[in-house]
């Protein structure tokens, strides 16, 4: 599979425009037993609720908020968008144990396919809580769990199949297929887990890997109520680590992700190098470039990535070059995706142990 876990819809033999179908052969054929995967992120590192329950909380701060855009494809009728939006806290300082944080968090996600084909939409809600292993707080274990709430639909007004193809080129409605002209919407709900060790060696540097599985109830899907499927679980493990580099004022961050779902799999591996502007550590300035790499069973993107911390905002900005034998379709046009994050700073100052950036 060679785009595998960045894409999400059912096994539905539909068809939206000559491109799209072309498309859409090509990855049905690069894995005959796909079924449904769910929307991801390059920028993986800057989605925190889509990657693991756990990181819920897991910040230096007192309020977050993620952004992320994603749009893959774009060269085939806008192929696949994917947006979200979250907000997550640490709750009840000073009551729990010291060093020990728990987190509340609150997330929504859209994703369409083929211009509004298959439009999926999820709310969920997600919970973890680190504790400390050592009396210092530099080593945490969390645990996290995310219920969701899931609403998928496909609108056969944009459908075209093959057999309404005629000699002039031209599409008619498809005399065989029972979707024509339904809007169909199917909902269920959903439930995540995953679990997160975090630690540093000095205060200064941070390293961590955490493990997550979605869909631990395995809902049922059906459009048509004939070929009802579960949902297949994703199964993702990640890590990541950031030092200070001695004698300049940067960082090196490193981050890899691997995720299976439905028989498909991916690796993601990479860095980025950080030139810090500032010395104010409330208000910093850094500069970021670096970039990832994408594989499955053969190489599929190359992603450079340039990146910006300006006090509570940090920004980031990564092109997927494609390089596998899809990009003739694609015309080498990966997706184009962007990330946002505002952390509130603490108002005493106070400075927590290292935590997850990349």
């Amino acid at each position: 599979m060679k785009t595998t876990l960045h894409r999400n819809y059912q096994k539905l033999n539909l068809r939206t425009t000559s491109a799209c179908l072309f498309l859409f052969f090509g990855i049905m054929f690069s894995h005959q037993s796909l079924q449904a995967q769910d929307p991801g992120f390059s920028q993986f590192f800057a989605s925190p609720l889509t990657l693991n329950p756990a990181l819920t909380g897991k910040f230096n701060g007192v309020v977050r908020v993620a952004g992320n855009y994603r749009n893959q494809w774009p060269s085939i009728n806008n192929a696949f968008i994917t947006s979200t939006i979250s907000v997550d806290a640490p709750i009840l300082r000073g009551r729990l144990p010291e060093n020990d944080t728990w987190g509340l968090g609150l997330m929504a996600m859209t994703d369409k396919t083929a211009s509004g084909v298959l439009t999926s939409n999820f709310v969920s809600f997600s919970t973890a809580y680190h504790k400390a292993l050592d009396e210092d707080g530099l080593h945490q274990l969390g645990v996290g769990f995310q219920g969701t709430y899931a609403n998928r639909s496909l609108d056969g007004n944009k459908l075209t199949f093959e057999d309404g193809l005629q000699l002039d080129g031209t599409w008619l409605r498809s005399p065989t297929e029972i979707i024509n002209y339904q809007y169909i919407s199917v909902h269920y709900f959903d439930m995540n887990l995953g679990v997160l060790y975090n630690g540093s060696t000095n205060g200064n540097n941070n390293y961590y890997v955490g493990v997550s599985a979605y869909h631990l109830n395995r809902p049922k899907e059906s459009f048509l109520g004939v070929d009802t499927i579960n949902v297949p679980i994703r199964f993702t493990a990640h890590g990541g680590a950031y030092f200070p580099v001695a004698g300049s004022p940067s960082t090196l961050y490193l981050s890899g992700l691997y995720n299976r779902q439905a028989g498909a799999h991916e690796i993601v591996f990479g860095g980025a190098w950080a030139v810090s502007a500032s010395q104010d550590e409330q208000n910093p300035v850094n500069f970021y470039a670096g970039a990832w790499g994408r594989f499955s069973n053969v190489t599929d993107a190359i992603i450079p990535y340039v990146g910006l911390d300006y006090g509570s905002f940090s920004l980031g900005l990564t092109y997927d070059v494609n390089v596998s034998s899809l990009k003739t379709a694609s015309q080498s046009r990966g997706g184009i995706e962007l990330s946002l994050i505002y952390i509130k700073k603490p108002s005493d100052g106070h400075h927590d142990i290292p935590c997850p950036r990349f």
